[in-house]
């Protein structure tokens, strides 16, 4: 049965599309049970500080219509309650103050991470139930469950990519376009597929040790290169921005310098990936005499608090009814998610890596058909490029090269190309 105390509603990690919605949905449930609902003002951080009055009634008043809206009503921060144990009990005495017994905390991997040891470290006398949010959609959930907001941060970044494939036409340019996701390439790699991208590129592509920066590059040039030799000046180009993860440190001048959150992840955000890649693609295609006009376009930021589309708002509020039903019949130590139509409760310990410690997370499977019939419709160069005499040819009469030529310098990039779809 629900308890007599409040129930709490935070939010932490990033924006994403239908995190209202989740509000929502949990507040109406738990109010309508009797339950006085509180969201916590900007995630784990006031509650760290020992900032008990950060907070706000949830009530069906307040909550009725806000799942049409991006953003959060109740802000969001980064803040990681594990660096220390008594972060996490400074957070524990500020809910106790609260008077809140219950806590439904909405995020990604780390704050799942969290919440789970926050339950942990309660002893009892909290019980949490989390809501997996991320637009990179890399939480460790069956594969054909999307995390919300990650059709929304798709939809809007398609209608970005597919203006850019229009302009890139009419002015006879290409376009580098850096998409978020840290580790995972879920959301450059739906991006790029539904726009119909020329190419797109994620950190999944590199399982086996580090990346060279030389190589993303001539992937990049090779591209430009085959469509000019089809008679094609104009490309646009969606990479992960986690790839930058998988390129060798040494590649980046003052990498070791660059920024990091609260959980030790690089802030890919101060490298400015797509301005370093589009002066060393141009500098690249200079060697072959070919003058390629590039711009580099980050996007991301204009996906995460964008509004929900329908999808997503129906699922959300689907998910933050069952967190607060769950809690309402006495559950506790989940993630909730709802597979197939149907609710499933995932135990905070089936989220953990046993090699890490931390949670797991969900790459994409670059021998799914998924991916593969991706590559299939991406222009860059293959096998069967350096395989065929006529193609080749083609390519190094672009380059102003001869064909030996041409292999030495590219065709060490087709060295990662998955074998080719089978559908029988």
């Amino acid at each position: 049965m629900s308890d007599s105390k409040k129930l709490g509603i935070l939010v932490a990690g990033g924006p994403a599309p239908g995190i209202n919605s989740v509000i929502s949905a949990a507040a109406i449930r738990s109010n309508l049970a009797g339950i006085e609902v509180v969201g916590i003002q900007d995630g784990f951080e006031n509650l760290m500080k020992g900032n008990a009055g950060a907070a706000r009634p949830l009530s069906i008043g307040e909550v009725s219509r806000i799942h049409f809206r991006g953003g959060s009503i109740i802000g969001i921060s980064r803040a990681n309650p594990t660096t220390d144990p008594k972060l996490l009990d400074t957070c524990l005495q500020s809910l106790e103050k609260l008077g809140i017994s219950q806590l439904i905390t909405i995020g990604g991997d780390d704050t799942a991470f969290s919440a789970m040891n926050l339950e942990q470290r309660s002893r009892g006398s909290l019980r949490v139930v989390h809501v997996p949010k991320t637009i990179d959609n890399d939480l460790d959930l069956p594969e054909y469950v999307d995390t919300f907001g990650f059709k929304s941060a798709r939809h809007v970044g398609c209608e970005i990519v597919k203006n850019l494939m229009v302009d890139a036409y009419t002015t006879s340019r290409w376009y580098i376009v850096i998409a978020m996701g840290r580790s995972a390439g879920h959301l450059a790699l739906g991006i790029g597929k539904s726009a119909g991208a020329t190419v797109t590129m994620i950190p999944e592509e590199f399982p086996a040790g580090p990346l060279r920066f030389k190589g993303l590059v001539d992937t990049l040039a090779g591209a430009v290169i085959k469509r000019l030799a089809e008679g094609r000046r104009h490309g646009v180009a969606v990479v992960a921005e986690g790839i930058v993860l998988k390129i060798d440190p040494a590649d980046f001048e003052g990498m070791d310098d660059v920024e990091r959150d609260e959980h030790g992840h690089i802030r890919i955000a101060e490298v400015d990936l797509g301005s370093i890649l589009k002066k060393a693609v141009r500098a690249r295609l200079r060697e072959f005499s070919l003058n390629t006009t590039i711009v580099d376009k980050n996007i991301g930021y204009e996906l995460r608090c964008a509004d929900p589309i329908p999808s997503d708002m129906e699922y959300t509020r689907d998910l933050g009814y069952c967190a607060a039903e769950y809690l309402i019949d006495g559950g506790n130590g989940v993630m909730v998610s709802v597979q197939a139509g149907r609710f499933v409760a995932i135990p905070f310990s089936d989220l953990i890596n046993p090699e890490t410690g931390r949670t797991r997370i969900r790459l994409v499977d670059v021998e799914s058909t998924r991916y593969l019939v991706a590559r299939q419709y991406m222009i860059r160069l293959r096998r069967d490029d350096f395989e065929n005499r006529e193609k080749l040819g083609k390519l190094a009469a672009v380059a102003g090269v001869s064909c030996e030529h041409f292999r030495d310098q590219f065709e060490y990039v087709t060295e990662i190309e998955p074998p080719p779809l089978r559908v029988r």
